[in-house]
């Protein structure tokens, strides 16, 4: 993985080899933002969620797609999910909060983010096609799931309508992207009553 990133992780199982850099948002540039999942729709939504959300990112991944491309998308997820939450605990204080509601078209999807250490996915999208090319529509919700799981991240995200799947999935990754930048802003402390996120 070329690049120097904050966080640098790795996960390899009988099924995948994920690698995943990440440096904390700062606006980038389209070749700060690197993806090669062998998922090919895949790929073009987490390209958008990190330059939507200014996150320099590279994201290498091989696995078991002549099954299905579920184990890569849900694994990306897990390590991406820990990248996160390692950058967040590089810095002192985070917003914590992120908002983006988020329109492509005919579509308009929204995600609503805390970085308060809780990890909770709350995920409501029906699809009008069932697939985009090939990669499906179900597994946005696995990914997703495993991303706020490692994060411990509360996320809700919602599909608000739309008429073409690709637009909604798109929308809502652009969505994501945004709204973890707004948590990932830094604060004048923590931004808690108790004092601590955890």
């Amino acid at each position: 993985m070329s690049g120097t990133y904050l966080v640098t992780l790795s996960r390899k199982t009988r099924e995948t080899t994920v690698d995943v850099g990440l440096s904390l948002p700062e606006g980038v540039t389209q070749d700060a933002v690197s993806v090669e999942t062998g998922v090919p729709f895949f790929d073009h939504m987490l390209h958008a969620l990190a330059f939507h959300g200014g996150f320099p990112m590279s994201v290498r991944a091989s696995g078991d797609t002549d099954v299905d491309a579920h184990h890569t998308v849900e694994d990306v997820g897990i390590v991406l999910g820990r990248a996160l939450h390692e950058a967040g605990a590089k810095r002192e204080a985070l917003a914590r909060f992120g908002h983006c509601v988020l329109p492509m078209d005919d579509a308009l999807s929204e995600a609503t983010v805390d970085f308060g250490g809780r990890a909770v996915c709350v995920y409501r999208a029906t699809y009008p096609q069932p697939t985009v090319g090939t990669f499906d529509t179900a597994l946005v919700r696995e990914f997703f799931i495993a991303l706020a799981s490692n994060a411990a991240a509360t996320m809700h995200l919602e599909c608000r309508y739309g008429e073409n799947s690709h637009h909604m999935v798109e929308a809502l990754f652009k969505a994501t992207g945004r709204a973890l930048s707004q948590a990932f802003a830094p604060a004048g402390g923590i931004v808690s009553t108790k004092g601590a996120l955890d």
